[in-house]
């Protein structure tokens, strides 16, 4: 595994498709890289049961925040209570991450903003906006927001907009 100076890194459980999928958060993400990569060799064959040569733990950076990718097998799987927040200035870094990220996904995890990408991998992808128009101190404007949020698969800042201003 490559060096990381990060206390504490997600450590992501995929059954074979570790490299496969740290290669692609990798192209999605600009500021991204792999870091490392550690293969199994015939030593403990009889307890993990991975072939010989192939990735046993691929580490990559995500803009500065360090991961581990494990082929660990089918014995475990991800869950949709774990997820990613990517947080978006722009409406065009949403619909990039969003268009990208839930390419061949699964299409019923897509609510609020909320995927859950081709590798299982939750993610929310957030406007900025959001934060601030959900935060407001005028609770009906706030209100207006979140039943706007709501009924959203991906997240229109535009719509969110409308909706706190009552349109």
């Amino acid at each position: 595994m490559g060096f990381i100076s990060q206390k504490i890194t997600p450590f992501l459980w995929f059954d074979y498709q570790a490299e496969e999928a740290a290669r692609f958060y990798t192209s999605v993400f600009r500021n991204s890289k792999i870091t490392g990569v550690t293969h199994y060799t015939e030593a403990g064959h009889e307890t993990h049961g991975m072939p010989a040569g192939m990735a046993m733990t691929v580490s990559f950076e995500l803009e500065g925040q360090s991961f581990t990718a494990l082929n660990g097998g089918a014995a475990l799987h991800l869950l949709p209570a774990i997820s990613f927040v990517v947080n978006c200035e722009t409406q065009e870094e949403v619909d990039y991450y969003w268009e990208t990220l839930s390419e061949g996904g699964d299409p019923l995890a897509q609510q609020c903003g909320w995927l859950a990408d081709k590798f299982g991998v939750s993610w929310q992808i957030v406007p900025a906006a959001l934060g601030k128009l959900l935060g407001d101190p005028d609770h009906e404007k706030a209100g207006r927001v979140m039943n706007a949020m709501l009924k959203m698969k991906k997240i229109v800042t535009d719509d969110l907009k409308k909706a706190y201003h009552g349109a």
